[in-house]
């Protein structure tokens, strides 16, 4: 099977982006399993490798419909063109910013067209590209924008536990009263098509995650488990989605990770985050789950006080992108099929 064209953005340019890619591009895994396509900057990245002391092989190309078979094992589109000392890690600025979305608009325009089999992403700064972008609200929500998707969300997922969230980027008072049955459902379906077309299991396990103490104890502590979250899992039991739930949040994901489910839906952002971080803190990958196209992601920020420093690990986006090349594979198999 030809090996998967894999576009990766640098991310930030001050943050530890350039050094994880440059981390990861060495490890023998990622060039035996797809080709990578950075899309970033040659002089930061050059830099960036030259303060690690590792060799920089990144041939850089202009143009995607004259690739062959043949080319080189791991490429560079050149989106910025920085010099030397233009941007010094950690420290950001609006210049940094722009250039991280335009990394991301240029990946993700590619990926929708279908010029690569998926995207993976460097960490950016929310912050920093609303500066530039007031509307920019993250990664998940603008890849969705882009590609016109209505309907879509974000799993978080390790080799022991994978969590999907109802709500994402939304404080926990806005998130509290934007949680209702449809938007469980919604999730529900999301979680339930990505394990079965990406991770190929033919009967995923789903569990719902209560919103009160033990589940709200049968009303004692809250109505929500059974006026909104049992009509959403009813309806999903209705779909043909094997799921179970609400069950009480402080021992679902023990249980999950254990083995007993294969994804856990998670009501907003921390309740499932805070357990998924604790068991995958530096391995972890965020999948926009929904999208038309593939994207992984690094589980991590910029960074930007240890960038340039040689301290950041490339954990995260090294099994983003293995994850990316592993997705786009199942999903050849099953379209061949």
């Amino acid at each position: 099977m030809e090996k998967p064209l894999i576009a990766i953005t640098m991310g930030d340019p001050a943050g530890i982006g350039p050094e994880i890619l440059v981390k990861a591009l060495l490890q023998p895994r990622i060039r035996e399993d797809c080709r990578p396509l950075v899309v970033g900057d040659r002089q930061i990245l050059l830099n960036a490798a030259q303060s690690l002391g590792l060799p920089f092989d990144l041939k850089s190309i202009g143009r995607l419909d004259k690739l062959t078979l043949a080319f080189e094992p791991a490429l560079l589109y050149e989106a910025s063109k920085f010099t030397k000392d233009l941007v010094v890690p950690g420290q950001p600025g609006p210049l940094t910013g722009k250039t991280a979305l335009t990394y991301i608009r240029l990946a993700a325009q590619w990926a929708i067209k279908g010029r690569v089999a998926a995207m993976v992403t460097g960490p950016i700064s929310k912050e920093i590209i609303r500066n530039h972008q007031a509307s920019f609200t993250g990664h998940t929500e603008f890849l969705a924008r882009q590609s016109r998707t209505k309907s879509f969300g974000m799993m978080l997922a390790g080799e022991r536990l994978k969590v999907s969230l109802v709500t994402i980027h939304l404080s926990l008072k806005k998130a509290l009263r934007a949680l209702d049955s449809r938007k469980i459902l919604e999730t529900l379906v999301l979680t339930y098509h990505t394990l079965r077309t990406y991770y190929g299991l033919k009967n995923p396990r789903l569990a719902v995650a209560g919103l009160n103490p033990h589940a709200g104890e049968k009303g004692a502590f809250g109505s929500e488990e059974e006026t909104i979250i049992l009509p959403a899992v009813q309806a999903g039991i209705d779909k043909g989605i094997t799921v179970s739930g609400p069950y009480p949040p402080d021992t679902l994901f023990y249980r999950a990770a254990q083995g007993q489910f294969d994804a856990v839906v998670a009501l907003y952002h921390d309740q499932g985050l805070i357990p998924l971080k604790l068991l995958h803190f530096e391995n972890a990958v965020n999948i926009t789950m929904g999208l038309p196209f593939i994207r992984t992601s690094v589980d991590h920020g910029t960074a930007f006080d240890i960038a340039g420093k040689g301290l950041a690990k490339p954990d995260s986006l090294v099994a983003a992108i293995l994850l990316a090349a592993r997705f786009s594979k199942n999903q050849l198999s099953r379209s061949i099929t």
